[in-house]
C-alpha cells in the first residue's frame, strides 16, 4: 500500500488524476476549517508560555524532528526551559496525554517521543489525540516556559505563537495535490502564513536552509560505545530503516563509503528481532528513531547513527530575536 501511494503521490500514476476530485474537495474542508479556527468560531487553547510549532504540510518525514531537538537544545542553552509535545504516533497507551522519560517504552508511548526525551533531557509528553490539552498539562507539571510542538502545524486546537513549516528539498511537494490525491496536509499556499520555512536539503532555493549531519555510529545496547564510519568499511552493512524516507538513510550511510545492503520498512514501523537476523555477520545500523524500539532485544552487532540538524548561523538570532518578541506580548 505504501508503495502504491509513493507511486502516486510522487510520480505520474494516473490515479493521482483520478483521485484529484478528492483531493479538491478535501483542500475546501481543509481552508474552512482553518478560516473557522481565524474567525474564533472553533476554539482554541492559549497557553500562558510561547507555543512554538514545528511541523509540515506533507505527509511523511521532512525532518521536523531534528529540528525540534536542535531548537530544544538552543533554548536549553540560553536558559529557557522548554518542553515537547508529541503526537506518540502507533503508542498503545489507553490513557492521554503520557509523562515521557528517556527509558519510557517506545511501545506505549511513540518512537518519537522516547527519543526526543534521549536526545534533550527536556520534558517530554505524548498527546495521544489531543494535542491541545497536552501541552496544557506539560506547562501546568513540567515548569518550562516554551512549548515546542513536533508536528502539529494542522492541530489549529492549540494557538500558538510561531510556526516553522520544514520541507524535504528533494520530495517538495509531490504532485502538489491534497490527500488522497497527493501528500498534502493542507495546499501549499498555508506556507505563507507560517513565521519561518525551513528546507531539508540543498536542491531547493531558500532563505533557511537545513541539513542533517550523521554522527558517530553508537551501540544500540551501548550508547557509550561508538565507532567511525571508516571501521564500518571493512564489510558490507545491513541498513534497517522505518522513517517517512528510508532513501535519505541509505544515501547518507553511502557518502560515508559504506556498501549498504538496505531493507526499508513504513515509518513508525515496530520491529521484532527476527526483521534483525542475517545469515551473516555484517553490522546492522539504523537511525536513533527506530534503535528506541531494538534496545530491548539489541545484540553488539546493531548500531545507530544519530542525526544533528545544521542550520544557517544567523537563523538561531532570527528565531530567537522573534522568540523574544513573542514574550514581551504574553
Amino acid at each position: 500500500m505504501q508503495d502504491q501511494l509513493e507511486a502516486i503521490w510522487y510520480g505520474n500514476h494516473p490515479m493521482g488524476m483520478c483521485l484529484a476530485p478528492a483531493g479538491w474537495l478535501f483542500a475546501g474542508v481543509v481552508t474552512v476549517r482553518r478560516a473557522l479556527y481565524r474567525a474564533r468560531l472553533l476554539p482554541s487553547i492559549r497557553l500562558p508560555v510561547p507555543v512554538i510549532v514545528i511541523g509540515n504540510v506533507t505527509v511523511g518525514g521532512t525532518g521536523k524532528t531534528p529540528l525540534v531537538i536542535w531548537a530544544a537544545e538552543l533554548l536549553s542553552a540560553r536558559g529557557y526551559r522548554p518542553g515537547v509535545v508529541s503526537r506518540g504516533y502507533r503508542g498503545r497507551a489507553t490513557q492521554w496525554p503520557q509523562q515521557v522519560r528517556a527509558d519510557s517504552d517506545p511501545a506505549m508511548v511513540g518512537d518519537e517521543p522516547v527519543m526526543i526525551a534521549r536526545r534533550t533531557g527536556c520534558p517530554v509528553v505524548a498527546a495521544g489525540p489531543e494535542r491541545a490539552a497536552a501541552a496544557a498539562a506539560l506547562v501546568k507539571h513540567s515548569g518550562c516556559n516554551v512549548v515546542l510542538s513536533d508536528d502539529g502545524l494542522q492541530h489549529l486546537a492549540l494557538a500558538r505563537d510561531m510556526e516553522i513549516a520544514v520541507i524535504d528539498a528533494e520530495r517538495r511537494f509531490g504532485n502538489g495535490r491534497c490527500l488522497p490525491a497527493g501528500p498534502l496536509r493542507e495546499p501549499v499556499a498555508r506556507l505563507q502564513s507560517v513565521d519561518f520555512v525551513v528546507v531539508n536539503g540543498a536542491s531547493m532555493d531558500a532563505e533557511i536552509k537545513m541539513h542533517l549531519e550523521a554522527g558517530a555510529p553508537t551501540g544500540v545496547s551501548d550508547s557509550g560505545h561508538q565507532l567511525t564510519f571508516s571501521a564500518l568499511r571493512e564489510t558490507p552493512v545491513h541498513a534497517v530503516c522505518g522513517i517517512g524516507n528510508p532513501q535519505r538513510f541509505f544515501r547518507q550511510l553511502e557518502s560515508k563509503g559504506l556498501e549498504v545492503i538496505s531493507h526499508p520498512y513504513p515509518d513508525h514501523h515496530e520491529f521484532v528481532p527476527e526483521e534483525l537476523e542475517f545469515d551473516d555477520d555484517y553490522p546492522v545500523l539504523m537511525t536513533e528513531k527506530d534503535a528506541v524500539k531494538c534496545v530491548r532485544f539489541s545484540s553488539d552487532r546493531m548500531w545507530y547513527v544519530p542525526v544533528n540538524a545544521v542550520l544557517p548561523s544567523g537563523f538561531a538570532s532570527k528565531f530567537l530575536d522573534a522568540l523574544a518578541r513573542i514574550q514581551n506580548e504574553h
